[in-house]
């Protein structure tokens, strides 16, 4: 037996549950949406019939629609109709064979659902049966502007984050986390977090795979490092490295998937070769996956991750929850002082309509909200102008989206630039590094 504090979960030694959410975290993570209605999702020939492609309009309504097997699993290719903004009248108007086939589905579902139970959530649900049940209001104005966002299944035999196009809606059972950093992205895929979140996760049974990933339990308490430019720059190398790389093994193997990939590296990390301890199936996964070369990804992360914290590279266990606790503790004490080291400061600060930090802890901050400098310009109104200012300046050199908005006065900059900037990648004319910063491509 071990010896130790039992804790009010009956777990021994560090009660992590005694963490407290950090303001910096707030409203960066969350459910998907929960359609209520399996008539929301369609098949890319059912939406065809729909009247996407004829229908103006409609592609901006029928998305790529992922769940917890397409990621842990193979993708389905399923979409979803998601018409988030509109009333009914106007999907009526502008949408009929959509109007239709929802009410032939979903409303006559949910009618039968408010009929048998009788309760408040389900006439509620029908009065609006045009729309998802939990459309997650508060999630959208977080993913606005970027091109990609992380995510992770809620419950899965293995704790994975990949990114995800931000065109995918994502299911009930993902958990997303709105970042387009690959440095956040390597801090969630690090041991290090994995600790803290089998610690912190509500608990179906004893076993790593019945872990659930709450939100409220596994990331708003998370302390994430105070990284230097350096440590972030690498940081963010190390989480492109590895979400590229699971993704080209998946890509080359069809019938490979993320869970088989990691049951090999589970059986490598056991001390078990091909042939020596993998069943058949773990040895050709390990072969076909380069499981060797994932294992090293992961073991770079983890040093990079604890190095960002400024701990001794061995630390593990007792002694590295430990340490997290006492950072979430002495983080909330910042906040309450009104020092809060915003995740992402140009998205949340406006929100939270409080100030960040002062320029003492500048230094310390993963973020700090910029503030615009003397003699900064007026915010253009109209989105030619805006473009063109964006390009004025990063002719001049790259820069990340903050540095951008801090030359500018109005709270809009910031939002705005992150979308343009998105906008101009997809079009080939500015390029983005792995730190974050962009830089011109070709003249417009």
């Amino acid at each position: 037996l071990t010896p130790g504090r039992i804790n009010a979960d009956l777990t021994i030694g560090v009660d992590v549950n005694g963490a407290v959410g950090l303001r910096a975290n707030t409203g960066l993570c969350s459910r998907g949406v929960s359609l209520h209605g399996a008539g929301f999702i369609v098949t890319p020939a059912e939406a065809e019939h729909l009247g996407l492609g004829r229908r103006p309009g409609l592609d901006s309504h029928v998305r790529p629609y992922r769940n917890g097997r397409d990621l842990t699993g193979r993708s389905r290719g399923k979409l979803v109709i998601d018409l988030f903004g509109l009333t009914a009248e106007e999907v009526r108007e502008r949408f009929p064979e959509v109007y239709q086939h929802l009410a032939q589905t979903v409303r006559v579902e949910r009618t039968k659902v408010s009929e048998k139970s009788g309760t408040k959530d389900a006439a509620e649900y029908l009065a609006k049966w045009w729309l998802f049940g939990k459309p997650r209001q508060e999630l959208r104005p977080a993913l606005d502007g970027l091109t990609r966002y992380i995510a992770t299944v809620e419950t899965a035999k293995h704790r994975t984050f990949q990114f995800l196009d931000a065109a995918i809606l994502p299911d009930n059972k993902l958990i997303v986390s709105t970042f387009d950093d690959p440095a956040v992205l390597a801090v969630l895929s690090s041991s290090l977090h994995k600790e803290w979140y089998l610690r912190s996760a509500g608990m179906i049974g004893v076993y790593e795979e019945k872990a659930v990933y709450v939100k409220s339990r596994c990331f708003d308490p998370f302390p994430f490092p105070a990284w230097t430019p350096e440590q972030h720059a690498a940081l963010a190398e190390a989480g492109e490295r590895l979400d590229a790389f699971r993704k080209a093994r998946l890509a080359e193997h069809p019938d490979l998937t993320l869970t088989r990939l990691y049951n090999a590296l589970e059986a490598h990390r056991a001390g078990k070769a091909p042939g020596v301890g993998m069943s058949a199936e773990e040895g050709a996964d390990f072969d076909r996956g380069s499981v060797l070369v994932l294992a090293e990804l992961h073991a770079e992360i983890d040093a990079l991750t604890l190095a960002a914290y400024g701990w001794p590279s061995d630390l593990g266990g007792d002694g590295l929850l430990g340490r997290l606790v006492a950072l979430n503790a002495e983080r909330a004490a910042e906040e309450a002082r009104g020092q809060i080291r915003w995740l992402r400061p140009l998205y949340q600060g406006p929100r939270a309509k409080v100030t960040t930090a002062g320029p003492e802890h500048a230094g310390d901050l993963i973020g700090a909200m910029p503030a615009a400098p003397a003699g900064a310009a007026p915010w253009p109104k109209d989105a030619r102008t805006q473009v063109l200012a964006i390009k004025g300046l990063l002719a001049e050199g790259d820069a990340d989206p903050a540095a951008l908005a801090a030359r500018f006065k109005g709270r809009a900059a910031a939002a705005d630039i992150r979308r343009l900037l998105a906008v101009l990648q997809r079009d080939g004319q500015v390029r983005r590094a792995a730190d974050g910063s962009y830089g011109l491509l070709r003249a417009a």
